[in-house]
């Protein structure tokens, strides 16, 4: 009996994403816009922290959001009453986006005019992080209540990580949560990530992140 094939696709799968998304960012390189991929699992604090952002770089940048889930308009509701240009990205009952989706999305935004464009990946700790979206930067939302041992569960998410926000530190008293040792962690996975503690609720460790954003910002649009 002849022996059936296994074929391996996700190498294929993955390189030719690749190859889009590199072209994706040279593109947005051309039209200065600066795309960020924004990830954590539900419930982390991704739209507070999002509203929060926009809040305070609206008056400096002009900025577009992409809100990705699998079936809902919620978060693209609560973006456009930040007065950000928003587009709900529905992604078929897939929990990611690759860099094909992004550019769909980007085209269902237009971008023309904006200098931020914010990707709320869709709320997940692993297929999120296996696809290049073709962002610039991919930043990414710890909360306290999910635990400081998540860098070690999760270790792609936290090694592809430009930026990790530590989320929900104004509850740090009521959990079983080691800040040093949770830095140590994502360290461990990252040690080029720039780690931000801060409360969405309070804005503690806002400014931080949203000086860092507009910066970033600035120094791809050459402005």
């Amino acid at each position: 009996m002849e022996e059936f094939k296994v074929l391996e696709i996700k190498t294929s799968v993955f390189a030719d994403n690749n190859i889009q998304a590199g072209k994706l960012r040279a593109e947005l390189k051309e039209k200065n816009v600066f795309l960020l991929n924004l990830m954590s699992s539900p419930g982390a604090g991704k739209t507070t922290t999002l509203t929060r952002t926009i809040d305070a770089l609206k008056n400096d940048l002009k900025i577009g959001v992409m809100e990705a889930d699998i079936d809902s308009d919620v978060d693209a509701r609560t973006i456009q009453q930040t007065g950000a240009k928003a587009i709900q990205l529905h992604t078929g009952g897939m929990c990611h986006l690759d860099a094909e989706m992004t550019r769909q999305g980007l085209e269902g935004l237009d971008t023309d005019g904006l200098d931020l464009v914010i990707l709320e990946n869709v709320g997940n700790l692993v297929c999120p992080a296996e696809f290049d979206t073709g962002a610039i930067k991919n930043a990414m939302i710890l909360s306290v209540p999910e635990g400081d041992d998540k860098p070690l569960k999760y270790p792609l998410m936290f090694s592809i990580c430009d930026v990790v926000l530590i989320n929900k530190v104004d509850v740090m008293p009521y959990f079983n949560f080691d800040m040093e040792k949770c830095k140590a962690n994502i360290k461990l996975r990252n040690p080029n990530a720039k780690i931000i503690p801060i409360s969405a609720l309070t804005g503690e460790g806002l400014k931080e992140w949203t000086d860092w954003l507009g910066s970033e910002v600035k120094s791809w649009n050459g402005k």
